[in-house]
């Protein structure tokens, strides 16, 4: 890496670069701090060739640049070695402000809900342009596959619920029909993960990162992912203030059922990523999170016709 650098940025000292790894998430991503200079740093971004996914990066940010979304800057990309070195935005994600005032929070909040919203009020015809270089549209299979994700990884793996307890869950009707009422809905370009960790604060404006997965979706999704972050603890009238930030951006956005039941969706996607990410990726700091992301989700689906059968299980794992 430090040869590869040296390379692609002559300008720089070989002797003055210096190379750190940066521990992050549970990406099969490795991220490295480049310190070319005492006061000029860059981050090294080695992705896996063989997750198609990756290869996305460059075009995204690219095209979030292009439309005034904040997001780091790509300076160079090797594919043939998997290789990004991009603008270094800092260490300051929106988690690590999570113990501070509500009034400093609310400020980086309302600054990542006003990028967020520029994504999902661009017009489809915008979007057509990115269709070669995203993963799969949200849609009905993709939203059982989360809900499969999470009664295998997180009912099975981690509360080891008996197998055939498990298939009665997964089998109950209504679930079947939340994920065909949500893939019928109009889609906007969604961000797949908008949490708390894949938002970076430098001079009080939100930057997007980790964005590789974006993707046709539902603007309900994104929001649901934020606003229940199973990372932070947001009360009520904290999301409340926050929901009617952002409706002033885009007002066409459903916070009544829509907005549950994405909220939902994520959470149980959330919840069999940190099952496996925790037992089979060896990454055990995020079962920490699992009875956090249990509660929101119990909460979630109480109002929801339906669903007694999970909730009650819910309950008891509570």
């Amino acid at each position: 890496m430090l040869r590869q650098t040296r390379m692609h940025f002559p300008r720089f000292d070989v002797d003055e670069i210096k190379i750190t790894p940066i521990e992050k998430g549970g990406s099969d991503r490795k991220f490295y701090r480049v310190r070319c200079t005492e006061d000029q740093t860059l981050i090294l971004v080695k992705y896996n060739l063989e997750r198609q996914e990756n290869r996305h990066y460059v075009e995204i940010a690219k095209f979030l640049e292009r439309h005034d979304i904040c997001a780091p800057k790509i300076y160079f990309h090797d594919p043939a070695e998997g290789l990004i070195w991009i603008e270094d935005l800092g260490e300051n994600d929106l988690l690590g402000y999570r113990h501070e005032s509500w009034l400093v929070r609310r400020a980086f909040y309302e600054s990542a809900l006003d990028e967020i919203a520029k994504l999902h009020r661009l017009p489809e015809a915008v979007c057509v342009e990115m269709r070669d270089h995203l993963p799969a549209e949200f849609n009905e299979a993709l939203y059982l596959w989360e809900q499969s994700y999470f009664f295998e990884n997180c009912l099975g793996r981690y509360f080891k619920i008996e197998d055939d307890e498990i298939a009665g869950l997964a089998a109950l009707p209504r679930l079947h029909a939340i994920a065909e009422q949500l893939a019928r809905r109009p889609r906007v370009l969604v961000h797949r993960d908008f949490q708390s960790q894949n938002i970076l604060v430098r001079n009080r404006q939100a930057y997007l990162i980790d964005f590789q997965g974006m993707r046709p979706g539902l603007a309900e999704y994104d929001l649901a992912s934020l606003l229940y972050d199973p990372y932070v603890s947001l009360s009520d009238a904290e999301r409340c203030e926050l929901i009617e930030h952002y409706r002033k951006r885009n007002p066409r956005v459903d916070f009544g059922d829509t907005f549950r039941l994405c909220a939902m969706q994520r959470l149980m996607q959330a919840l069999g990523a940190y099952g496996y990410l925790g037992l089979v990726k060896g990454h055990e700091h995020f079962l920490k999170h699992i009875p956090a992301a249990v509660k929101s989700l119990r909460e979630v689906i109480e109002p929801i016709e339906g669903l007694h059968l999970l909730l009650k299980k819910l309950a008891e794992l509570l």
